[in-house]
């Protein structure tokens, strides 16, 4: 009797512990396909071109294309910002005068314009800062925002890198394109 006892407590502690197992990868499987979903990798192609070719991570230029426009090439936004990585038309003689290539900004519709150019851009302003905060506010505002900024007590760490803007906005802005592209390096690369 004690030994069917053990017996039946013996199975049902396995029993336990395989639909443990299970739920625990079924779990993690429904994570990491909700996580892909909310992290396409649309216009895939373009991106691994344009990343490869400036040197620009993949994961930062899908992060900014999800955070900016939702993958939607069409997108302007409110103050002038076009298509999948909203350049700024501000921008746009700039690009065209460093990338020797007459831009106008219908162009940035086109999502190979959009992504070669923020992918040119991104590139360049790592080139400057080394690292993504300083990249990210300069790519949203300009340059000399940045090194204005850089300058304040507060918004920089003890070596002078900028660690935050002095507007909420677009620090939740910068710290949700960095969040979107540690997600998609853990998925992806």
């Amino acid at each position: 009797m004690k030994f069917r006892s053990a017996v039946r407590r013996s199975t049902v502690i396995i029993v336990i512990l395989i639909a443990s197992v299970f739920l625990g990868y079924g779990y993690q499987f429904l994570c990491e396909y909700l996580d892909r979903k909310g992290c396409p990798r649309e216009y895939n192609e373009i991106v691994e071109r344009y990343a490869d070719e400036y040197g620009v991570p993949e994961y930062m230029v899908y992060a900014v294309i999800s955070v900016e426009s939702g993958f939607r090439s069409g997108a302007v936004s409110d103050d002038g910002k076009i298509g999948l990585m909203q350049i700024n038309p501000e921008n746009l003689e700039w690009l065209s005068a460093s990338m020797r290539e007459p831009l106008e900004p219908k162009m940035l519709h086109d999502p190979a314009v959009n992504i070669r150019c923020g992918c040119y851009y991104l590139a360049y302003l790592y080139s400057l800062y080394g690292r993504w905060t300083p990249v990210l506010a300069a790519f949203e505002t300009n340059v000399d925002n940045v090194t204005f900024w850089s300058l304040e007590t507060g918004l920089t760490d003890k070596s002078g890198n900028l660690i935050r803007t002095p507007y909420d906005e677009l620090n939740d802005k910068i710290t949700a394109i960095e969040e979107k592209a540690d997600v998609y390096r853990a998925l992806y690369y």
